[in-house]
């Protein structure tokens, strides 16, 4: 059998020694997930046997230190930690990265959206991620851009309305159907799915080729047929055909996702990157050549909707982490942790509010000292709800002392053997007898 290499007494360590010797330090082991990670570190250090075990002691009493002790109020630290830091954010809306085409909400805002749980962030965007073997091919990334910005027909065409022979004219435009990569068919195709086959009439024009216009003739009602209001009410006018005709035919989407603006390509290290203005995470995981495992989005609703709860709650803790360091606050990750843990843990996303938490809470007193105080109590005296007075604000409204820390503790006194019991107290002087009447 092989020694192992000198210096390498870390990687000759296992999970049960580096257990072992954290139990002997701190009287308990360690979590299984500490102690891959210090395998891990330890693998890559040329380290002896004494300093390795050093390490591990270090470790393993840190770990100890940094646990909350036993009925510490880590909900309000965490309030305290978090809303600190945040009257120091800004109240701004940030270009992103430098485009100028593009905004995205950072700081305060951003974090009321989330623990408002807002099911629709003010600046939804994605970070899409192609696969490997595309990420360094910007033609090919670019043809994936394509696939998931929405294309209208004005992006491609121009429409214009002929008043005198009450038409309205889409000119595809060679330069714009390129970039965009549709064909003439697509436009022919997207026109004849949308627009309103029993009003109106789709003509080709005259000319040849890609750019070929397309006709939009308004449609000669047939006599005594069953006519809808629509109908009814542009059948003496004409102008509103062409105009309803040229409204229909701007607002068409020829391809793309739905909800998706804007498509824009950066390189980053040495692959290319996808950021859309606008967020549609399903749709977009349909297209071929998405990396799926890393493309996300700042909606956490629609991970939600898309992945479960558990991947939301992670996300929650990632946009708020990534708010806090942008504005050059450090949080402790676990005071965001603890707040996502709240707001997932009954299945759902819930609002750190009167709408959500806040205000489904147990006790009365605690519900009206936050909002609508009159509201709460009125119902609250009519369904005679009983308050136990277990939390932290229902106990200083009452003022008598919380149940946390040294008011969680119960002292009860128990004399030693043999010593003197305490003397009764005196006796109350007895109340004089009502007189009988």
């Amino acid at each position: 059998m092989a020694e192992p290499k000198k210096g390498g007494a870390a990687r000759g360590d296992t999970s049960g020694r580096i257990q072992e010797i954290a139990t002997k330090e701190v009287g308990r082991p360690l979590p299984p997930s500490l102690v891959a990670g210090i395998k891990d570190k330890l693998q890559h250090l040329r380290l002896s046997p004494a300093d390795s075990t050093k390490v591990v002691r270090e470790v393993a009493r840190r770990f100890l230190k940094a646990e909350v002790d036993a009925h510490e109020s880590v909900g309000i630290i965490a309030a305290q930690s978090i809303g600190e830091p945040g009257t120091q954010m800004t109240l701004r809306t940030f270009h992103y990265a430098g485009v100028a085409e593009m905004n995205v909400t950072l700081g305060l805002p951003r974090l009321i959206e989330l623990v408002d749980a807002r099911r629709v962030p003010s600046t939804p965007m994605m970070t899409v991620h192609v696969e490997k073997k595309t990420r360094g091919d910007r033609n090919a990334v670019q043809r994936i851009a394509l696939q998931i910005e929405v294309t209208t027909i004005p992006d491609v065409a121009s429409i214009g309305t002929v008043v005198e022979d009450l038409k309205v004219v889409v000119s595809p435009q060679a330069a714009l159907l390129e970039a965009r990569g549709v064909k003439r068919a697509d436009i022919e195709t997207a026109l004849a799915e949308n627009m309103d086959l029993r009003l109106f009439e789709i003509r080709p024009g005259s000319g040849s080729g890609e750019t070929r216009p397309f006709e939009i003739h308004l449609k000669e009602s047939a006599a005594g047929a069953t006519k809808t209001k629509k109908e009814e009410s542009v059948e003496e006018m004409p102008f509103k055909k062409l105009l309803i005709a040229s409204e229909e035919a701007k607002a068409i989407q020829i391809k793309g996702v739905e909800g998706i603006r804007r498509a824009l390509i950066r390189r980053e290290k040495d692959e290319y990157v996808i950021y859309t203005e606008g967020s549609n995470l399903e749709g977009v995981l349909d297209i071929p050549g998405v990396d799926a495992v890393n493309t996300t989005t700042n909606s956490v609703f629609e991970i939600y909707r898309v992945y479960g709860i558990e991947a939301a709650r992670a996300a929650l803790i990632h946009e708020a982490n990534r708010t806090l360091a942008e504005q050059g606050l450090g949080v402790d990750i676990r005071h965001l942790m603890l707040v996502s843990d709240v707001m997932t843990n009954e299945g759902d996303i819930r609002a750190i509010g009167r709408h959500g938490i806040s205000g489904k809470k147990t006790s009365v007193l605690a519900r009206a000292a936050f909002e609508i105080t009159a509201a709460h109590l009125l119902r609250a005296a009519i369904t005679g709800e009983v308050d136990e007075l277990k939390g932290v604000a229902e106990n200083i409204i009452v003022g008598q002392p919380i149940t946390l820390g040294t008011g969680a503790v119960n002292l009860v006194y128990r004399p030693l053997p043999g010593a003197a019991a305490p003397a009764p107290p005196p006796p109350e002087p007895a109340e004089p007898a009502e007189e009988a009447t």
